[in-house]
């Protein structure tokens, strides 16, 4: 008999619940230590790509109240932050979920094309859950990956002279700046897309309270 299981194991629901706090602070504090500096680009040279050049970010947004606190605040949780991100890729590698949960192209491609068509009212059929559409699937292997990339910029800014080969991945620590601050743009704009898709599917947020009803 195939074993029941709920939609969202006790493990998905842990760790994307631990994500909502850190992820604030991290911001938050993130803000803080750039209207420090509120500039995008070398002293002298700023970039032209960064429209708030000399603007620091409203004071509601920030956490740490000066720069040292800030940073504080930052460091101490981001690394909350990684092993939280690690545990959920080892468990995700270890149940073998990666083959529900991430994109595979050749498999989510095409219905993630239909799935968006669906959204953007191109198309009448409704996507299909099993637990994720190509879509969702999508959108959740991408925000992994800027998951990566802003640890990996962050480490640039914590450490550029001793992960010299990393800084100069990124291109120096000026480029591993404004993509640490666009990556967070991104994961903010994900995050406002989540809120609005749960809005549209409520019963998604009260399986990622409860578990949802076990299924075959």
């Amino acid at each position: 008999m195939p074993h029941a299981r709920r939609p969202q194991p006790g493990p998905v629901r842990l760790m994307h619940w631990a994500n909502v706090p850190l992820l604030a602070i991290l911001a938050m504090s993130g803000l803080q230590i750039l209207a420090a500096y509120p500039m995008m680009g070398p002293q002298g040279a700023p970039y032209s790509v960064y429209p708030f050049q000399g603007t620091p970010p409203p004071g509601w947004a920030r956490l740490g109240e000066w720069l040292a606190g800030a940073r504080h605040w930052h460091f101490a949780f981001g690394w909350f932050f990684v092993l939280n991100g690690l545990v959920y890729v080892a468990w995700l590698v270890g149940s073998g979920e990666w083959r529900r949960r991430l994109f595979l192209p050749r498999r989510d491609a095409r219905d993630a094309l239909h799935t968006a068509a669906y959204y953007l009212r191109l198309r009448k059929e409704a996507p299909r859950q099993e637990p994720y559409n190509g879509l969702q699937r999508f959108a959740y292997t991408g925000v992994l990956v800027l998951a990566l990339v802003e640890v990996l910029s962050g480490l640039v800014l914590y450490k550029p002279v001793q992960l010299h080969a990393l800084t100069t991945l990124f291109g120096g620590y000026d480029p591993a700046r404004l993509v640490h601050l666009g990556v967070l743009a991104l994961l903010a704009l994900f995050t406002v897309g989540h809120v609005v898709m749960v809005a549209l599917h409520p019963r998604t947020l009260g399986e990622m309270v409860t578990g949802g009803r076990r299924h075959e």
